[in-house]
């Protein structure tokens, strides 16, 4: 069911981020489906906690070939298509070596390693898709913020996450928080 629940998150933010405008809160540009890729990140640690780190790489692999095609079908330009891929591969990669790194429970490897996922994932994929360098969507002035508007729903996100693994871990007892 993780890794099930891992792969709709990634197809389901590229459906979301297509079919609804931007959210626009004050200075902030948030894609709708930003609220689902802070959960992916927290989804990933938990497939990388039940199958290990090289299965994980293999279905980042797979996460990264469905969420292609499914912004290409979508009908996202190449370019898009590109930064969506380059942001993921950076950002997945990066989550998964440093929860695999960190020796802390593991509510706090999942909010580390989320949040540096999240903060590279936004500001690769606004810089090489949206700003003028990219496919021009953001003027240069609007770009800080639009990486501010993701980077604060994913950290917000995975704290929420870091918090409800906090709990199920407190209840379960310490055995289950490595």
């Amino acid at each position: 069911m993780r890794i099930l629940f891992y792969l709709l998150a990634i197809v389901t933010a590229n459906v979301v981020t297509a079919a609804f405008a931007p959210l626009h809160l004050g200075v902030f540009i948030i894609p709708m489906g930003t609220f689902l890729v802070g959960a992916t990140f927290i989804l990933r640690d938990l497939v990388q906690n039940k199958y290990g780190r090289k299965k994980t790489y293999e279905f980042i692999g797979l996460a990264l070939l469905l969420s292609g095609l499914v912004s290409f079908y979508l009908g996202d330009t190449l370019l898009i298509v590109m930064a969506s891929a380059i942001s993921f591969l950076v950002s997945e990669t990066t989550d998964t070596e440093i929860y695999t790194r960190l020796k802390l429970p593991m509510s706090w490897r999942v909010f580390y390693s989320g949040l540096v996922g999240g903060l590279l994932d936004s500001i690769i994929f606004v810089i090489i898709g949206l700003s003028p360098v990219g496919a021009g969507f953001l003027p240069w002035e609007a770009v800080p913020f639009a990486i501010a508007g993701q980077v604060i729903v994913k950290t917000i996100i995975q704290g929420m996450g870091a918090l409800i693994l906090n709990q199920v871990q407190t209840y379960q007892g310490p055995a289950s928080s490595h």
